[in-house]
């Protein structure tokens, strides 16, 4: 099924649930209204915005579908921003006038021979107001390019709720000579959208609307079509599927991923349709699953519930097992847009059974498990956050990589490879300074070359926990490093810089050039701590491990070889102290700060 389909489709749920517009309507965002009495005349300019949090915000309502515009002056109906409306914006727009003017033509033509006493009201307004009327004392500045509708005194709807405005708006504009075509989405013959709809809120993109399908070069063309007729879609399909994602994309929905992954903004929905007929009830638990999982939320113990979900799948229990509120063969839907100038681009689109996802999903989480679990990791983290803890410059959100978020949300949800670019990018951290021993860059590590061995048995597993045995030599260079920065911090105590601000990077890449003289370095250290009595077991770790180690140390590892040193000396970091407190707390180990 394609985008356009699964939205159409999704759009009738919402509509049986009044959630939508239907045609020839939108929801748009206003914080002003403008009352008039029956003759046009001023009466008030009414404050709509919600106050109730810090800040002011405006409100949706349903109005007579917004037009899309492109260059031109086009006005909308019953409603618009006050360069249409009132000829006055807040910049120095020399169209503002022909916009107003062309706004009031419109309505002169369109509500030409009415009757009705809210359209005759908005009429003698348009016809005695003069933009210089805005500096009186009822409006304010900060209504300017804001949008505007008429209600008339007296009464609580609005001039375009009115029976009379309604039967206008669904009537529509005669469309003489409309080209028809057989419908890509409804595979009907109806008249074609020259213009698709624009869609708000897409993180980055245009906040008029982007489009997700247009043609405005000829080289988007094809045997002389023009705009929408390359991609035939009935105008009402097009609605829909408009409206669908607009609704999607609302802020702070309940289907969509609160921060965007990358610079691309994801939205989910779910269809859960068997004999019986469409099960609403089913879809919103799945959606509401999946927005737990990916947006986990702040009670405690609703997240451990999440992570108790994962768990168990990941063990093999069946997802109607633990939600059996989630009907067997619910369809899932995700798609993550990324702006792209005054259009959209499709970064992923998923499919497939919810099921799948969810088991994906407890795979990922299985995959990324590492003991003892990383600082602050909590039930399930979210996909954001994985990814601005490790692969993010400041760990700032709009330093993720924008095409690497891209694969790892894919690879996620598909259960896929992760991309090799997540395992060079987590490298780069580490080696730009970030702590390996928050265990978040680890666990990423962990994931990276557990989902090969799973993919492909030839290459090695990676231990949950430390593995002394562990016969790959990478993983014991990283903890023979880890031995000898606790030898170092042991025998010296706090320092300005340790082997691990000074030779992590070069350790894990070149090992040949780097341990002998951490080796030769070593000795003096073990001389101060055998005075004491402190040194024996740091000898006795440092000659098991070089036992496991050929006498001729590699000249360099290849990434997945690295990623398997910052393992093992995660590992042996957090474990070497265990049985030894009075050591712990002499050397002050700084593990649990480590995420600061």
């Amino acid at each position: 099924m394609t985008i356009l389909q699964a939205l159409e489709g999704y759009y009738h749920r919402l509509a049986e649930r009044g959630a939508v517009a239907s045609p020839g309507w939108s929801s748009e965002k206003f914080g002003w209204v403008i009352e008039i009495d029956a003759d046009g005349g001023l009466i008030d300019v009414i404050d709509l915005h919600d106050t109730r949090g810090k800040k002011p915000k405006t409100v949706l309502y349903q109005v007579p579908a917004a037009v899309k515009r492109t260059v031109g002056i086009v006005p909308n109906f019953l409603w618009d921003k006050t360069a249409y409306v009132l000829g006055r914006t807040a910049g120095n727009d020399k169209r503002t006038a022909e916009e107003h003017a062309r706004f009031v033509a419109f309505h002169q033509q369109r509500l030409a021979g009415q009757t009705d006493e809210g359209l005759t009201a908005l009429l003698r307004f348009l016809e005695r107001w003069r933009p210089e009327h805005f500096d009186g004392t009822r409006f304010r500045p900060e209504m300017l390019d804001a949008n505007v509708m008429f209600r008339l005194a007296g009464e609580r709807r609005f001039i375009h709720q009115r029976p009379a405005a309604r039967a206008l708006v669904e009537k529509g504009e005669a469309d003489v000579g409309a080209a028809t075509a057989f419908c890509l989405i409804t595979g009907e013959q109806a008249p074609i959208a020259r213009l698709h709809p624009s869609i708000k809120g897409v993180e980055g993109a245009q906040t008029a609307g982007a489009a997700l399908v247009s043609f405005n070069l000829d080289a988007f063309t094809s045997l002389g079509k023009e705009q929408g007729a390359n991609a035939p879609t009935s105008a009402v399909a097009a609605f829909r599927y408009g409206a669908a994602l607009n609704h999607l994309l609302t802020r702070d929905g309940p289907n969509r991923v609160r921060r965007p992954i990358g610079d691309a903004t994801v939205v989910f929905w779910a269809d859960a349709r068997n004999a019986e007929g469409s099960h609403a009830d089913a879809a919103e638990a799945a959606e509401g699953w999946f927005a737990g999982v990916n947006d986990p939320p702040t009670d405690a113990e609703e997240e451990a519930k999440i992570g108790r979900d994962m768990d168990a799948i990941a063990q093999g229990r069946a997802l109607a097992d633990l939600r059996p509120d989630i009907l067997p063969g619910t369809r899932f839907y995700v798609l993550g847009l990324s702006p792209n100038a005054a259009r959209l681009s499709v970064r992923f689109w998923l499919t497939g059974e919810f099921s799948e996802f969810a088991e994906n999903l407890a795979a990922h989480y299985r995959d990324l498990h590492i003991e003892p679990r990383p600082f602050n990791w909590g039930g399930a983290p979210s996909v954001f956050r994985l990814l601005v803890r490790t692969t993010a410059l400041l760990q700032e959100a709009k330093n993720i990589p924008p095409q690497l978020a891209g694969e790892v949300m894919r690879a996620v949800l598909t259960g896929g490879r992760y991309p090799q670019s997540l395992l060079a990018a987590v490298m780069i951290r580490l080696r730009a300074g970030d702590d390996p021993l928050s265990g978040w860059h680890v666990a990423v590590i962990r994931a990276v070359l557990t989902r090969d061995h799973r993919k492909d048995r030839k290459k090695e597993d990676v231990p949950v926990s430390l593995a002394p045995d562990e016969p790959n030599k990478a993983y014991q260079l990283g903890r023979l490093f880890a031995v000898l920065e606790a030898a170092q911090r042991m025998a010296l105590g706090k320092v300005n810089a340790t082997i691990r601000d000074r030779y992590f990077g070069a350790a894990s890449a070149t090992p040949a050039t780097v341990f002998p003289l951490l080796l030769r370095g070593v000795q003096n250290h073990l001389a101060r701590l055998r005075k004491d009595g402190r040194g024996g077991w740091v000898e006795r770790e440092i000659t098991d491990i070089l036992d496991k180690l050929p006498p001729d140390l590699p000249r360099s590892l290849p990434l997945l070889e690295q990623g398997r040193f910052v393992v093992g000396y995660y590992h042996q970091r957090k474990e070497q102290f265990k049985g030894r407190p009075d050591v712990a707390a002499a050397i002050q180990d700084d593990d649990e700060g480590s995420d600061q």
